[in-house]
């Protein structure tokens, strides 16, 4: 893996530590987290490390099967672990509403939300008939936080210990289209030509996501709330977000064949770092709005760091959301 850096950031952490190694000696224990897409690879890792610090890990997952199947290796690795799985399939608003009504029945206090999940897909459209990327990778965890995000606030005030939102992004919001956001053009079919065409709607959906915890993390503060909100990039993974694609895993097995796994790309305990970092590391405490890269704080190109894209992105997502 020579293109990723050995040196660590000013976490003193680099690219090629693991979820394990930047989480060793925290003691997570009475804490609660939601992981989106936590039925394999870095989601599943993500759940995995959690719950080995004490973490109470709820397993958000489309597939009850996989989800149980990760729960029952977690308990036998860490028998005292506490894992709960319900089903999530984020793009539909009322498998995400359906979800959080269950997840209250559980009467779990909530510190920690990961918005794990995602795809890369040709064009389709959700049940709600909105495209696909952006639903699944942002408009459902836009949903899901904003329905959570009372039950965050309670836990914070009641156990003074603050609360965490983390999205996981991608490098890949770079590939947005030229405006950032097409707003008036979300179900625009004619991108999707070619899968470099429609890695632009990828880019879009993920730039959403840095924009979503960018605006969060302004009104938590402007509310004087003791919850953070960030954003991030796991890494280069060959995990089945891209095998959702047959034509990008086929594009990408031709071109590079196993070299990309052994030059390009990060292993699942590696990619899960930042995101588990973010979520328990206490170096993160109080720190809000920003974009981690290998763990530690990146620079956002000027889309990313828009704070009227954010606005307007966050006005069309409640009406979205309030519409379906």
């Amino acid at each position: 893996m020579w293109l990723l850096s050995r040196k660590g950031g000013q976490s003193g952490f680099s690219a090629y530590n693991t979820a394990e190694e930047v989480t060793h000696g925290i003691d997570a224990s009475g804490l609660t987290a939601i992981v989106t897409g936590s039925s394999n690879g870095i989601g599943a890792e993500t759940a995995r490390v959690l719950a080995m610090g004490g973490v109470q890990v709820v397993i958000a997952v489309r597939n009850l099967v996989s989800g149980m199947a990760v729960k029952e290796t977690l308990v036998k690795e860490t028998p005292s672990a506490k894992v709960y799985v319900l089903e999530l399939d984020l793009s539909s608003m009322a498998s995400v509403r359906k979800f959080v009504a269950e997840f209250k029945v559980l009467s779990l206090p909530l510190k920690i939300l990961i918005n794990n999940a995602g795809t890369i897909c040709p064009y389709k459209l959700s049940p709600d008939k909105i495209e696909l990327q952006f639903a699944t990778n942002y408009l459902g965890h836009f949903l899901l936080t904003d329905l959570l995000l009372e039950t965050m606030k309670w836990t914070a005030s009641q156990s003074n210990i603050e609360g965490k939102i983390v999205n996981v992004s991608s490098e890949g919001y770079k590939l947005a289209y030229r405006e950032g956001i097409r707003f008036d053009r979300l179900n625009d079919e004619s991108w999707y030509v070619t899968p470099l065409y429609y890695f632009g709607a990828y880019g879009q959906s993920k730039l959403a996501n840095i924009l979503h915890a960018n605006e969060i993390s302004r009104c938590l503060k402007e509310d004087g709330v003791e919850i953070t909100a960030n954003s991030l990039h796991p890494g280069a993974i060959v995990t089945n977000l891209w095998h959702n694609s047959s034509v990008v895993s086929g594009w990408l097995t031709k071109a590079f064949g196993s070299m990309i796994e052994k030059i390009l790309v990060k292993n699942v305990k590696q990619g899960a770092s930042t995101t588990c970092y973010a979520a328990l590391h206490p170096n993160v405490n109080s720190i809000s709005g920003e974009y981690f890269v290998d763990n530690s704080i990146s620079v956002l190109n000027s889309h990313a760091r828009d704070t009227e894209l954010a606005k307007k992105l966050w006005d069309l997502s409640m009406k979205l959301i309030h519409n379906c």
